[in-house]
């Protein structure tokens, strides 16, 4: 596969200098433990080198946005296997079910009772899952509804193969992140209605304002790998 970025130029030890910094600090203000936070590398378009070298750098959670691209990086970083956590953090095709769960330790993007259904159906052991949730209710974003999350929540949770560990969402873009604060309070208020874990919320543009609403996952990729170049 030919990869969008080699990484040239990309300072990574330095970035994840600088967002250590950031994270605790949004942690000081919200009074939490910045061991709360827990960091995704998004690794979209980034070459496997990349990936080593931030693995040299301490991380071991990684996340991709589509199977293929997954499929052909865990592949030539077989060797690190063990040591990184593959997160889901694009929309799942039902059709792709049978290959992500054999790649991902953890599925973000679960936005549907039948997508959760196929997953129970395909994965050799219990798996954990996140429920994307549309709480900006945008016609372009996947995710059950504000209305629709509690009660597909219970539904799922009934299904054998599969552990609900939380929620997920994607806020709307904006160069203000206090305009999408109560994206991320909502999201934790279903969440602890429904008293699970997590709350994977919160990426480069808006992530500090997700941890000081309470996210324990952040999905980053330009913070720590720069812009991509298409």
């Amino acid at each position: 596969m030919w990869w969008q970025d080699e990484g040239v130029g990309i300072d990574i030890e330095g970035n994840l200098r600088e967002l250590k910094r950031r994270i605790h600090r949004a942690c000081e203000r919200a009074s939490r433990l910045p061991e709360e936070v827990t960091v995704v590398a998004v690794t979209k378009g980034v070459a496997p080198s990349m990936v080593r070298e931030a693995f040299k750098r301490g991380l071991r959670n990684f996340g991709e946005n589509r199977v293929q691209e997954a499929e052909d990086k865990i592949q030539q970083l077989s060797d690190l296997r063990s040591e990184l956590t593959w997160h889901m953090v694009g929309h799942l095709q039902s059709n792709k079910a049978k290959t992500a769960v054999a790649l991902f330790d953890l599925i973000h993007s679960v936005d549907s009772i039948r997508l959760a259904e196929i997953l129970s159906l395909r994965t050799p052991e219990r798996l954990p899952i996140l429920l994307q949730v549309n709480v900006s209710g945008e016609t372009t974003k996947s995710g059950f509804t504000i209305d629709e999350a509690i009660s597909a929540a219970q539904e799922i949770r009934k299904l054998p193969n599969l552990e609900v560990k939380g929620l997920m969402t994607i806020a709307p873009l904006t160069n203000n992140p206090e305009e999408v604060r109560p994206v991320f309070s909502q999201l934790r208020e279903i969440r602890d209605r429904l008293g699970l874990e997590h709350l994977s919320m919160g990426m480069t543009d808006d992530f500090e304002v997700a941890i000081e609403e309470g996210a324990t996952i952040v999905r980053i990729g330009r913070a720590i790998f720069g812009e991509r170049r298409l």
